[in-house]
């Protein structure tokens, strides 16, 4: 049996005080993704030595559809009105300390990387981010746990109104009403599970967090005949503040477009302008 300490990590400690009773707005949404030719082009680039896999992948192609085709999700909620961010920044959710607590690396101007740019930036933080080297806001998790609580729910709770209802910056903190970038993508398919629905986390101001799910083949309709594909379920949550159901429409649209064609992903010439 295990006991109470190792179930209260950091993480669980601050989320309790974190998260309350859902009331607001949210949209949810999924779609199923053929990723036949996205893994078909993981394997092939392993073998040439750049080490991907479907998150990199979808991590870009996320990126990039923002940029193009949903810039509306590029912007949060500031004193009452909506602002746009200086750029797209992407924050990767990270199981760390023997998938027992979960963290995030914060990849900036993601839309402006080519595959083999966010590889190497990703091998680096990675592994730093699972050593304890976590930067910016998940820096405060150790912090926040060490606050007894209610302390703790109030303290969260006056940063939270500075941060993301005044828009002010705590530059000690690491903490502002950008930390934690654009979106979050959280591949819940590598511990096992086929799909879920994401929460919104209140102390950001993301106005969207998709899920990917496991990997499974499914039979398909491609030209007219049922073959076998690998299907991906790929679920977000969304700001309604912020953004409507279309702009996830036109952002999912987008997605399916570089999985019909991954190899853009691997040059500067496709990188939106």
């Amino acid at each position: 049996m295990q006991s109470a300490s190792e179930f209260n990590t950091d993480w669980r400690k601050v989320a309790a005080s974190l998260y309350q009773k859902p009331t607001d707005s949210k949209i949810f949404g999924s779609v199923d993704l053929d990723v036949t030719l996205a893994e078909e082009f993981v394997n092939e680039q392993r073998k040439k030595g750049l080490k991907i896999t479907l998150t990199h992948i979808l991590l870009l192609a996320i990126a990039r559809g923002i940029k193009t085709e949903a810039p509306e999700l590029n912007c949060y909620v500031k004193r009452g009105q909506i602002v746009q961010r200086p750029s797209i920044d992407a924050s990767l959710s990270v199981i760390i300390r023997g998938e027992r607590e979960m963290s995030s690396v914060l990849v900036r101007a993601a839309d402006t990387l080519t595959l083999s740019d966010l590889v190497r930036y990703l091998e680096t933080e990675i592994p730093a981010t699972r050593k304890g080297q976590e930067k910016g806001a998940m820096k405060m998790k150790k912090i926040l746990a060490a606050i007894p609580w209610p302390f703790r729910t109030w303290l969260l709770a006056i940063l939270r109104n500075v941060t993301v209802n005044w828009g002010l910056s705590l530059p000690k903190w690491g903490i502002s009403a950008n930390s934690f970038g654009t979106f979050v993508l959280s591949n819940i398919g590598s511990v096992g599970l086929d799909s879920g629905y994401p929460a919104l986390l209140p102390s950001s101001n993301v106005s969207i967090v998709l899920i990917m799910g496991s990997v499974h083949t499914k039979p398909a309709v491609v030209h007219g005949e049922i073959v076998p594909r690998k299907i991906l379920n790929l679920s977000a949550a969304l700001d309604h503040r912020v953004v409507d159901a279309v702009h996830g429409g036109r952002l999912f649209k987008a997605i399916k477009a570089v999985l019909r064609d991954p190899h853009q992903l691997l040059d500067t010439t496709h990188i939106p302008t």
